[in-house]
């Protein structure tokens, strides 16, 4: 999730969240178990959630055919996408880094099985703690 949250960051994830009745929401960092590239645990920012429309046009991304504004990213790419629609029970998530970004453009859905919770503070370095955005 650089340049947000770096890979030696430790954050604290809200993992009742989600399972108290809330789901995630666009914009919504969330860390789910991934085992298509390396099994691990990944954080990345909910782009889309159940039957949204998604599709990425030189590097820009459209959901439900309205272009998505994100003041988050700061290494963007040039890369395009067909045109997508989220299934039932499953996000679609992008790193805020697309420059080098392992993330739904390259093996799919998460499953909302998959979601571990919310990631809401930054705790670890000291001179990075503080509220996830």
């Amino acid at each position: 999730m650089e340049p947000r949250i770096d890979s030696d960051e430790y954050v604290l994830i809200n993992a009742l969240a989600y399972r108290l009745g809330g789901k995630p929401a666009h914009g919504d960092i969330v860390a789910f178990r991934h085992e298509r590239s390396a099994p691990s645990v990944y954080l990345k920012r909910v782009i889309g959630i159940p039957g949204d429309r998604i599709e990425i046009r030189r590097g820009t991304v459209f959901v439900n055919g309205s272009e998505l504004v994100e003041p988050y990213v700061r290494f963007r790419d040039a890369r395009s996408m067909a045109a997508l629609v989220v299934p039932a029970d499953a996000y679609f998530v992008l790193g805020d880094n697309r420059a080098n970004s392992d993330d739904s453009r390259f093996w799919g859905f998460v499953p909302a099985p998959d979601v571990i919770g919310r990631a809401v503070v930054a705790v670890w370095p000291p001179e990075h703690a503080g509220p996830i955005r």
